[in-house]
């Protein structure tokens, strides 16, 4: 027996010595390799994923929507939530089965609202005839082919790596949704099927559905990313890396600040930009913007948009005062309460500096120097001080000078100084001067500053006089066109004085309240102008800090990201910037702008080759390839082409 035992085990090894190779060494397969080292689903509401370090998982389904759904809001949270997977099933329902599903609603609601009326629930009644109405315009829709309806299923998976964890977010979770009326409940005793619901398989094990028509069907769709962009703003543009639209808010909390850079060589489409950014936001967000506009391109944006068009030219009769100064909000340092006061001091410099720029002149003469300005600040402070104007609001005003208008108080504002009034005052004080130091700096002021005289009929005298113009409150867009000023000098000196005076009449009026304050836009269009004038990059420095108190964005447009780069002073704007844009560069600057704003190998070579209308968009420390494209009819009135202009203009006339 023992000998027979020992024979059958030798020919046993011998048989397994003789199998295939392949069953010796077999191959782990695709699930064996990938999957953990165990789930175990037997808790009914959770599953733990054991393998290297328990995770554990809980799977939701949506249970309850709102009425009416909002796009990206709808389920973005679910989205964007930390550890999590979201599967959306999405099947269409035939017409004849929607149209059969609907009569019978229909039907239904027209009963209940019957007995409704006979009971007297007047409420109910009209409740229920809402609802059958809308009910039979969904019918009529498809029926006619504009709608369709679908049945959709939203599955969810939360992972964490502890139970606290995940009860603490399944909680947060449940409140985030029911922000957007979105109810979730967690698939008890359907773990496990709501797990593999979610898994890449598509195969639907829960099948908890919700009906949807088209247009709620599109708010499902996940058409924002996280790497960019906000909930709530405008659709500026497409992602090019995902197809999905990019949202843009310049006044989002998550950002330190609320103005902007756009950067771009010539023809790279940085107007186009603007202009779709302005109209985009005036319609959706009711955003004013206020552009200063080199070079006369934004005139057709105010006509479009209802808006106000200003021309300053030699020959217009617009007249813009310097000296103009509004009240301001304040809060008491002490009692916290605010308060309208004049910052006489802050416009008395403001003033000096625009007057300084001017003495300077297109060849920026050295003959100006600290004596200069002394000389000018005193003169420009005595000019106030003279019609008695100080830090009391009711300094502006004429005494005694209240009427009646419609029911309504008025008070007569007071003239203000101007560039011709401080011109005498020079006059008259350069006689009485018998210092010989300060006589050579008022024979130069007066030589000089005789062509801004309206007086002496000087060819730069449109800022000499009382203002012409007021700005509106509540006009969508205002766009100051300088284009027709000689520009080697006084375009920039003009852009200079106006961005005074926009300051006093538009920033200024924005209440430091952000409750009661109106979210507006300043566009400085073709900045680099302003950078060969030390007192205008100072001021516009000082405006991009200053900005977002008054709940206003500063958006500086260029071509020249090198000036900015070689000019110290001016990098104070680039630095108060949230949000930057670059669109097609020069080999010539990609340089500047890699150092800068450290872009990688890729970007910089992508700025290099990309088409007009694709940029770079940086908002923060995030950033995006972006696409700009206007829609038909916006090109009607951001095309900037003088070519296409002509060819659309033949197409609307039928040539």
């Amino acid at each position: 027996m023992r000998i027979g035992k020992k024979k059958q085990k030798a020919n046993l090894e011998m048989q397994n010595n003789n199998k295939p190779q392949k069953e010796l060494f077999k191959r782990a397969t695709v699930k064996e390799l990938i999957a953990p080292s165990g789930i175990d689903a037997s808790n009914t509401d959770r599953l733990e994923i054991i393998s290297t370090l328990k995770r554990y998982a809980r799977s939701f389904f949506v249970s309850n929507l709102p009425r009416m759904c909002t796009f990206p809001d709808l389920f973005r949270d679910m989205y964007l939530f930390g550890d999590i997977n979201t599967s959306v099933y999405i099947n269409p329902i035939p017409e004849s089965r929607s149209q059969s599903e609907l009569n019978r609603v229909i039907n239904e609601l027209e009963t209940e609202r019957i007995v409704a009326q006979d009971k007297g629930n007047i409420n109910r009644e009209s409740n229920l005839t809402q609802k059958r109405m809308e009910a039979e315009q969904l019918r009529d829709e498809i029926a006619a082919g504009y709608n369709k309806l679908f049945e959709a299923s939203i599955i969810a998976t939360l992972y964490t790596y502890n139970l606290e964890d995940l009860e603490r977010l399944t909680k947060l979770l449940a409140a985030e949704m029911s922000k957007s009326l979105v109810g979730i409940k967690s698939a008890w005793a359907m773990q496990e099927d709501a797990f593999k619901s979610n898994l890449p398989l598509m195969e639907n094990k829960i099948g908890k559905e919700h009906t949807f028509d088209r247009r709620s069907m599109a708010t499902v769709f996940p058409f924002t990313t996280s790497e960019i962009g906000h909930s709530t703003g405008v659709p500026l543009g497409f992602n090019k890396q995902t197809g999905t639209p990019i949202l843009f808010d310049n006044f989002h909390s998550s950002l330190t600040n609320y103005n902007m850079v756009i950067f771009a060589k010539s023809g790279a489409g940085k107007s186009v930009t603007m202009k779709t950014l302005i109209s985009r936001s005036s319609v959706l967000m009711g955003i004013e913007s206020l552009a200063l506009d080199a070079e006369g391109e934004y005139s057709i944006v105010a006509e479009s948009l209802g808006g106000i068009n200003v021309v300053l030219s030699p020959n217009s009769k617009t007249i813009i005062n310097l000296f103009d100064v509004e009240t301001e909000t304040v809060k008491d340092e002490i009692t916290g309460r605010e308060r309208m006061v004049i910052n006489i001091e802050n416009k008395v410099e403001d003033v000096t500096q625009a007057l300084l720029t001017m003495a300077r002149g297109s060849t920026r003469s050295t003959e100006v120097n600290e004596l200069t300005k002394q000389i000018i600040a005193e003169s420009v402070s005595e000019e106030y001080a003279a019609i008695g104007i100080n830090s009391n609001p009711n300094s502006l005003y004429e005494q005694s000078s209240q009427f009646n208008r419609q029911d309504k108080l008025y008070r007569q504002k007071k003239n203000m100084p101007t560039i011709g009034s401080w011109y005498k005052r020079i006059q008259r004080k350069a006689e009485e001067n018998k210092n010989t130091d300060y006589q050579f700096h008022y024979s130069y002021l007066l030589k000089v500053m005789k062509q801004y005289i309206r007086e002496y009929d000087g060819q730069m005298a449109y800022f000499d006089g009382q203002s012409t113009f007021e700005l509106l409150e509540g006009a969508p867009f205002i766009n100051l066109d300088i284009s027709q000023l000689e520009e080697r000098f006084a375009r920039p000196l003009a852009q200079q004085i106006l961005l005074s005076w926009i300051w006093e009449k538009f920033v200024k009026k924005n209440s430091e309240d952000r409750k009661k304050a109106i979210k507006k836009r300043v566009i400085v269009d073709e900045a680099w102008m302003l950078l060969p004038y030390p007192e205008a990059v100072d001021f516009l420095n000082t405006m991009a800090r200053r900005a977002r108190k008054r709940n206003v964005s500063l958006a500086v447009v260029s071509q020249r990201f090198q000036d900015f780069y070689e000019k110290p002073e001016a990098q104070a704007v680039l630095t108060s910037s949230d949000t930057k844009l670059f669109l097609a560069q020069d080999k010539s600057e990609i340089q500047y702008l890699k150092e800068v704003f450290k872009l990688s190998e890729g970007e910089a070579g992508f700025l290099v080759t990309c088409l007009k209308g694709e940029g770079l968009l940086k908002v923060g420390s995030e950033s995006a390839i972006l696409q700009i494209t206007p829609t038909q009819k916006e090109f009607e009135f951001v095309e900037t082409n003088l070519n296409k202009l002509v060819t659309m203009n033949k197409k609307r006339q039928g040539v």
